[in-house]
């Protein structure tokens, strides 16, 4: 218990007895804030009131009972540490009591069982709160690594494979039935194999190894684009015993980066194509026909359709459309 000052819940008729136990609990030094309730009703209101470090119950009290406020605790669903203390029951009910749920049973003849018993029970129910919090832990990692989009394995130092999420059934094709125990050589594909061994000493190194591009095998042969982290696994003793990999699916990427290329490639390509004209050109000032080498004259347009890759479209500036109108209009005039 050290420096914590416990809370205690004390079920209890007799305010000389609970200061019995508060005494015996300062005489060793166990600082303690405790409330006492006699019946049903206060019991449930102090449980709801606030958590407790352990529960203290007579056996018998005029309107109440210790086995009534053990089976009201326990079918909250609280873990908290309950000691039975009777004055007149024995071994027969300290069985009962104990099969119940209770933590121990204490006479108030040997109250010096108090201390150690409330010590052993409180470092217990630390223990029980700090694996189901661990346990909590494993379980949503679980969970995380089971919905993962990403294929997540693990693997011994043997490089023999020991986990397998759905994510890697869907990427490599090998349900976990079929891989786990087979070696991680499956999953590369030759000319990769060096990489293993470099991933290998990694681990053992107790690196973790991340790769943005890199390729492992299908289950039908196909090589799938991937990119890769690697990192070791330790035990509770910091020693590393195996690996876990994390990969992620770049086939896309892949293809989206493949078309980009095609795409610049074809405007490079388009670029080249394209003819510029240069140098001095013969034209016509009258008709503006252009001079061929071979000397024939062109019109414009047409010379520079067959030297280029423009494409003229025809139309008529307003300088042009308002000269044609007046030339209409002269010759629609009274002679």
């Amino acid at each position: 218990m050290g420096g914590h000052v416990m809370q205690l819940l004390i079920v209890e008729d007799s305010a000389d007895d609970a200061t019995l136990l508060l005494a015996e609990l300062e005489r060793l030094g166990r600082a303690a804030v405790h409330q006492r309730v006699e019946s049903k009703v206060d019991f449930l209101a102090a449980l709801r009131q606030q958590p407790w470090d352990a529960v203290i119950a007579d056996y018998v009290l005029p309107e109440f009972s210790g086995p009534e406020a053990l089976r009201l605790l326990r079918q909250q669903g609280l873990d908290t540490p309950f000691i039975m203390v009777s004055g007149i029951y024995g071994e027969a009910e300290a069985v009962t009591m104990m099969q119940a749920g209770a933590n121990d049973y204490i006479m108030k003849g040997n109250l010096s069982r108090l201390v150690p018993a409330l010590e052993r029970e409180l470092e217990a129910a630390h223990d029980r709160r700090r694996r189901k919090r661990a346990e909590g832990a494993m379980q949503f990692l679980a969970a995380i690594v089971e919905s993962s989009a990403d294929a997540i394995y693990g693997k011994n130092l043997d490089s023999v494979i020991v986990s397998w999420n759905p994510a890697a059934e869907r990427l490599f094709g090998y349900s976990a039935e079929e891989i786990i125990g087979h070696s991680i050589v499956a999953l590369f594909p030759q000319h990769r194999r060096d990489e293993m061994l470099d991933i290998l000493a990694g681990v053992r190194r107790g690196d973790i190894v991340g790769m943005q591009e890199t390729e492992r095998l299908h289950k039908n042969g196909r090589i799938i684009p991937v990119s890769v982290t690697v990192s070791p696994i330790k035990n509770a003793a910091g020693e590393i015993i195996g690996a876990s990999s994390i990969a992620h699916d770049i086939s896309r990427q892949k293809q989206a980066e493949f078309e980009r290329q095609q795409l610049i490639q074809s405007f490079v390509t388009a670029a080249q194509q394209v003819r510029m004209l240069t140098g001095l050109l013969p034209i016509c000032a009258a008709c503006k026909r252009i001079r061929d080498d071979q000397g024939y004259w062109q019109q414009v347009e047409t010379y520079i359709s067959n030297h280029s890759a423009i494409i003229f479209s025809h139309g008529i500036c307003p300088a042009c459309a308002e000269e044609h109108e007046r030339q209409l209009e002269f010759k629609n005039e009274p002679t």
